[in-house]
């Protein structure tokens, strides 16, 4: 497509969604019709332009303050956000088990007898959809796999396995964080509305009997689109030479490096118990890991390794999502299409169908999860439990499916972490592609839990 099409296209888009914001929602705010059209500009900006996504997002932010749709406070203190610290905090640490080759070593261990690339892709979603169970949120465990991910992009230097591993390390970590009760906020959002509604509220393994099957299944289907869509036929079984895990001792500084991220790792998985918020945690460990006459390494030489470009991604993307929460827009998309549908003729399995649907594409609009949680809830399951479905299963349905949410660089925080420094690892064509494929089958899997498997295991 040559740079004019595209840009006719681009402006026609534009105007067909300023057309559908100001007649479409006539009863929303003008802050909030701003905040809905910047965001659908942004949206056009990365995808059909392929333009840079920190200017494009920079750019989205000012727009939105311009349109009041956010004001100077919060838009200054999204640098100030407690993820960016602890993406921070993350790039820090990581930056000292890869100069030290204590990451390497603990990458290579955990795939260690994969001879192929599809046997590598496969151990590391069980992996990683076991961390689930240890770490209390994606933002968590994707600064814990970041280095492992690096070190094997390292080890293979193969363009086209790197680009499917650096899709499937995010994929699984959202897919399979609806495993444990701890994994997302929107689950605790999501126990609030049960309770609420009146309806049994599952415990940390009730939500685990519930939620564990589906999120390995998710995770699993997602690994193998990946092994499809992005490595040819003959690349699947070809062997790979991984370096053999070093088996000579560790040195001094190594142990102190490994003691230190132990630490950082358990007090992450245990923060419910201390009360030290994550970032916090997060900071601490840098420090410590670079107490030079301890790990060997300094904070200056650490700091050079932070993706700052990344940082500054990150920081407009919250300010991005909090506008559209904060000024109505998202409540009042949301409302608006709930509202257009006759839920009480409509056949059950087709408004599970839809609502089910609403769950896995609220993350076009809503970049937060737990602000989608926040806002599907009360204006998807509510007007559903008013026609007649079944509260709990409703509300737990959204908050499964509201674990999908790759499709866009600001779409989820590990989606933008893996992509590294001048997104080389993959772009937005490949998270389109794989959301594409990966949407029919988790739509289907989400509608068979709520009417066939959920039900059966005591839900609804």
């Amino acid at each position: 497509m040559s740079t004019l099409v595209r840009w006719l296209v681009t402006l026609a888009l534009l105007a067909a969604a300023a057309a559908g914001v100001f007649l479409g929602l006539p009863s929303l705010a003008l802050a909030a019709r701003g905040a809905l059209l910047v965001f659908v500009a942004a949206i056009v900006a990365w995808t059909l332009l392929d333009l840079d996504e920190t200017p494009v997002a920079l750019a989205a932010a000012l727009a939105l303050l311009a349109a009041g749709a956010t004001t100077l406070q919060n838009f200054y203190a999204g640098l100030g956000d407690d993820f960016i610290w602890l993406l921070i905090g993350a790039f820090i640490l990581a930056a000292v088990l890869q100069a030290s080759g204590v990451a390497q070593r603990w990458a290579l261990a955990v795939v260690a007898g994969a001879a192929t690339p599809v046997a590598l892709l496969r151990r590391l979603t069980w992996f990683i959809t076991a961390t689930a169970l240890v770490l209390p949120s994606t933002s968590g465990r994707a600064a814990l796999l970041l280095p492992v991910f690096l070190a094997l992009a390292h080890a293979l230097a193969q363009p086209r396995l790197v680009r499917a591993l650096a899709l499937l390390f995010p994929s699984v970590i959202l897919l399979s964080a609806c495993v444990s009760l701890l994994g997302a906020g929107a689950h605790l959002v999501a126990l609030d509305f049960m309770h609420r509604l009146g309806t049994p509220v599952p415990d940390f393994l009730g939500w685990l009997w519930l939620a564990g099957p589906f999120g390995l299944l998710s995770s699993l289907l997602a690994c193998e689109l990946i092994i499809l869509l992005y490595l040819r036929r003959e690349e699947r079984g070809q062997h790979i030479t991984l370096p053999p895990p070093e088996t000579g001792p560790l040195s001094r500084a190594q142990w102190a490096i490994v003691g230190i991220t132990t630490a950082t790792l358990l007090a992450w998985a245990t923060v419910a118990w201390h009360g030290v918020p994550a970032p916090m945690v997060a900071l601490c460990g840098a420090l410590l890991a670079t107490v030079k006459p301890l790990t060997g390494c300094d904070l200056k030489a650490a700091l050079k390794k932070v993706e700052w470009n990344l940082v500054i991604f990150m920081a407009a993307t919250l300010i991005m999502g909090e506008a559209l929460v904060e000024s109505g827009a998202a409540q009042g998309l949301a409302g608006a299409l709930v509202t257009a549908v006759p839920l009480a003729r409509l056949h059950p399995v087709a408004g599970v169908g839809i609502a089910a649907a609403l769950a896995l594409l609220a993350h076009l609009v809503v970049t937060s999860r737990t602000a989608r949680a926040t806002v599907l809830i009360p204006a998807v399951a509510l007007p559903f439990v008013a026609a007649g479905y079944h509260p709990g299963l409703l509300v737990f349905m959204l908050a499964v499916g509201s674990g999908f949410c790759q499709t866009l660089m600001v779409s989820a925080k590990p989606v933008a972490m893996f992509a590294g420094e001048d997104r080389e690892h993959y772009g937005p064509r490949d998270l389109a592609r794989l959301s594409l494929a990966l949407l029919p089958g988790l739509w289907l899997l989400l509608v068979l839990f709520t009417l066939v498997v959920w039900p059966r295991q005591g839900l609804g």
